[in-house]
């Protein structure tokens, strides 16, 4: 796989750079984007942020400044995106700001430690090489490698030019039918079943619902009050029934952790459906995929459902969890596409066996 990196790291394309780097937004990503930055001996110029949220306040000891201002202060400079995009007004204005600047957006994992890396690659060149290897369709194979690039690269570029629209993905790789029963994990507020509903014109068997944070299932139960025969469930989804560490953060990012505070329940496919059957098992849930399909091997082996695996969490997810499908069930085919939004968040595999 590395054979089809054509990328420099985007840590050395910065350390490299001779123009001042200056940090667009602020919060986690910002963080982490700056302590890798420390450790690497480069320093950061400036902050700024969109104009709606400049209030004179600062961030790492920098006045966060408005983007015309920025422009005011230097004649080029290079623009490090802190923070997930995925409205088209903003995806527009990112896209923008790469034809004026330099722009990168460093790929930081949602879970774990590490740096995605030409060296991570080459270090698992082998495992990536076998999740190529079970992609079923050239497109998906491309997506694949624009997808590696970008995470190497830090170039949007390489999202810009894979991105697929979501409902080209339910008439298409999920082909959902009248007839469906799907189980959704890491309902959040019930995006996805609306999703879902538009997909299959409000005709199908059953919905099943799961939702691991509180609020978020609040949310999911109020929005999905009028929703016919679903049933919403407040776990989280592992490998088998337990105790867990929950982790809450903002949105939808809430994860389990072993440095989380709140105990929450967990408990897996299997024992959920008690041997019932689903046709389209989809999976969102922080990092947890891996377990969650460990959970659910009797089920995909009995039924196997068309699966919709969310694939950005872990830097190892592109090969990972591919590979645990294969193995439970090696009759299913292989799909990888990115739905847009930078960073490489919303890349998912999709697998069916028709």
């Amino acid at each position: 796989m590395i054979e089809k990196i054509y990328e420099k790291n985007v840590w050395d394309s910065l350390k490299e750079t001779a123009l001042p780097i200056v940090i667009y937004g602020m919060g986690n990503g910002a963080d982490m984007i700056i302590e890798k930055l420390e450790s690497i001996g480069v320093n950061f110029a400036d902050v700024f942020a969109s104009d709606e949220f400049v209030r004179g306040h600062s961030f790492h000891g920098k006045t966060v400044l408005k983007y015309s201002q920025v422009c005011e202060k230097y004649d080029d400079f290079v623009i490090v995106m802190a923070f997930a995009v995925h409205d088209e007004k903003m995806l527009d204005r990112v896209r923008e700001l790469s034809q004026e600047h330099t722009l990168y957006f460093p790929d930081v994992p949602v879970v774990g430690d590490g740096i995605f890396s030409r060296e991570y690659v080459e270090e698992h060149d082998k495992e990536f090489d076998l999740a190529y290897s079970l992609l079923s369709d050239d497109e998906s194979r491309k997506n694949f490698v624009d997808v590696l690039n970008f995470k190497v690269s830090g170039k949007t570029e390489y999202l810009f030019k894979c991105e697929k629209k979501k409902d080209e993905i339910y008439s298409g790789f999920l082909h959902v039918g009248s007839d469906e029963i799907f189980m959704d994990l890491g309902a959040y507020d019930g995006d996805t079943v609306r999703e879902f509903l538009a997909a299959s014109n409000n005709k199908y068997r059953k919905i099943y619902a799961v939702e691991a944070d509180e609020k978020n299932y609040k949310k999911l139960t109020a929005n999905t009050e009028k929703v016919d025969n679903i049933e919403v469930l407040n776990l989280a989804v592992w490998d088998k029934k337990e105790t867990l560490l929950f982790e809450k953060k903002k949105g939808r990012n809430s994860k389990l952790s072993a440095s989380g505070k709140i105990e929450v329940s967990a408990d897996s496919v299997d024992n959920i459906l008690g041997g019932r059957e689903i046709t389209i098992l989809k999976m969102d849930i922080e990092g947890s995929e891996e377990k969650a399909l460990l959970g659910a091997e009797k089920t995909i082996r009995r039924y196997r459902p068309r699966l919709y695996i969310c694939a950005y969490h872990r830097n190892s997810d592109m090969f990972v969890l591919p590979q645990t499908v294969h193995r439970i069930c090696p009759n299913y085919r292989f799909h990888f596409a990115h739905h847009p939004y930078v960073p490489a968040w919303e890349s998912n595999f999709y697998c069916d066996t028709d």
